[in-house]
């Protein structure tokens, strides 16, 4: 099987794609400017205190209040195997205190924030404040789960507590050991950050996009890395060379003059991922539905008609739907409650091969999966630990038309649909493209000035015209090339910047 990442960043954000076989299986989109928080350590003020629920909310500088529950303690890491203490925090209005976003804000939900922080390393989870010593339930070797619990153990002090990550299976306790005050020194050295710092400053942030998947995600079997961004590039180098397990021979500067998802054949695979119908292999297909409480997934038997009766018909395709329905739910970053309505089957032996075959697909996610038993009515319910922003938030926005109940693409989202177009066109030889598209999309591209690298940098002797349309649709656009040396256009026209 051929492992590839690949990295590049344009329209002010960072991407990061995984394939297998050309198949995708991951991808994260992260934006420069204010990147991900979850992680992020903040300086808070406490704003009130609601005793019923065992919980604050906290002033944290983000749009909305955070929530912190009182009582959740080291519950929080009840993913890892290890004892679980839970203790009641006591607080009051005007606290000033640190904490750190667990959970991202949702709609009209704020984050949710920890008092219980940590620090992730590749190998250990550094706990500063928390007494809790916990291993990955992946490393299975009894003898090698108790060393490694012994030796996390040696590390820390009294009320202190470390994870042991499934990366750390092989690593010799002096690795350990080095990344262990690598940790502690970024801990000490946000407390140091805090003392003086305003409420709602951040006084730690966790990685950017790159550093985190090289972190978290690469290991020796990827057998390529391309980058498309050339400071992209470079850092990405410093990082594989920080690495004893990881060649820098393995990660390449894509330099073409086209799209590089487009020439790895894969651009459809991204784009595709806005749409909320998946085809399946054998002529089904599912619907994904979004709402504000949980994701609901649809199956159907759609073009498949099957070989003998309805009941193998539908149990072939409530087969096929469970793997694709694991493989999207990672690729799009779906998190928290995700309800699968399978179509009916009459056989139980056929529903319980159904519910194995889910739960066997959902194994292979680094996210946390818990899969409910399937229900009379062919439900299933599993929930996703959310560990990402869902990549729809990034693809999408609320439509303007119909009261914000249905969604269109983000402006964002076209614009980057948009420049691989345009590479496309000047990788063929054009000198010029001419653009049409929707007025909205056109003035948010000039503002949010989409392109100002590409403009600044590759495409200095190019020109591109746009011409607006007041009543095509958001997601409507042609592109042309063109050679000739006088064009004929519209009075409305614009050259971009």
């Amino acid at each position: 099987m051929k492992k590839e990442w690949f990295f590049d960043r344009f329209c002010g954000v960072q991407i990061a794609v995984y394939a297998e076989d050309g198949v995708l299986v991951e991808a994260s989109v992260e934006n420069e400017a204010g990147g991900n928080l979850l992680g992020n350590i903040y300086k808070g003020r406490v704003a009130n205190v609601v005793a019923g629920m065992q919980a604050a909310f906290v002033s944290c500088g983000l749009e909305k209040n955070c929530y912190l529950p009182l009582n959740e303690g080291a519950s929080q890491f009840s993913s890892y195997d290890g004892d679980s203490k839970s203790a009641v925090r006591t607080l009051k209005e005007g606290d000033e205190i640190l904490v750190q976003v667990t959970k991202l804000p949702r709609g009209n939900k704020g984050a949710k924030v920890s008092c219980d922080l940590s620090f992730v390393g590749k190998n250990l989870i550094f706990l500063p404040e928390t007494d809790f010593l916990g291993i990955s339930r992946k490393i299975t070797d009894e003898e090698t789960r108790t060393r490694l619990l012994g030796e996390a153990d040696s590390l820390r002090k009294a009320g202190q507590g470390y994870i042991v990550r499934t990366a750390a299976e092989t690593v010799p306790f002096k690795k350990l050991k080095a990344e262990s005050e690598y940790l502690k020194k970024v801990y000490r050295s946000v407390k140091e950050s805090a003392e003086n710092a305003p409420v709602g400053a951040a006084v730690y942030r966790e990685y950017e996009l790159p550093v985190k998947v090289m972190r978290d995600s690469l290991g020796g079997d990827v057998d390529k890395i391309y980058v498309g961004d050339r400071k992209l590039y470079e850092k990405l180098i410093r990082l594989v060379k920080m690495r004893s397990d990881f060649s820098e021979r393995k990660v390449s500067l894509y330099e073409g003059g086209r799209n590089m998802f487009s020439e790895f054949g894969i651009s459809e695979q991204i784009y595709s991922l806005a749409d909320p119908h998946i085809a399946l292999k054998n002529g089904g297909y599912l619907v994904i539905d979004r709402t504000e409480a949980m994701t609901v997934i649809d199956v159907n038997t759609g073009s498949f008609v099957g070989e003998s009766d309805l009941e193998s018909t539908v149990f072939e395709t409530n087969l096929y739907a469970a793997r694709e329905i694991a493989r999207q739910v990672r690729l799009r970053n779906i998190g928290g409650i995700v309800v699968v309505d399978f179509i009916d089957m009459a056989d139980p032996e056929h529903c319980a091969a159904v519910e194995s075959e889910l739960s066997l697909a959902l194994l292979g996610d680094r996210a946390k999966c818990r899969l409910l038993p399937m229900s009379e009515l062919c439900l299933s319910t599993f929930t996703r630990k959310r560990t990402e922003n869902d990549l729809a938030e990034f693809l999408l926005k609320p439509c303007v038309h119909c009261t914000r109940q249905g969604f269109v693409f983000s402006d964002r989202y076209m614009a980057i649909r948009l420049r691989g177009e345009i590479m496309d066109r000047f990788a063929d030889g054009y000198r010029a493209v001419v653009i049409e598209l929707n007025r909205g999309l056109m003035e948010a591209i000039l503002s949010g000035r989409y392109f100002r690298e590409e403009l600044q940098s590759v495409w200095q002797d190019k020109r591109i015209y746009m011409v607006p349309h007041s009543t095509w649709q958001e997601e409507r656009f042609t592109i042309r090339g063109d050679n000739s040396g006088v064009l004929s256009l519209p009075d409305n026209a614009q050259i971009l910047y």
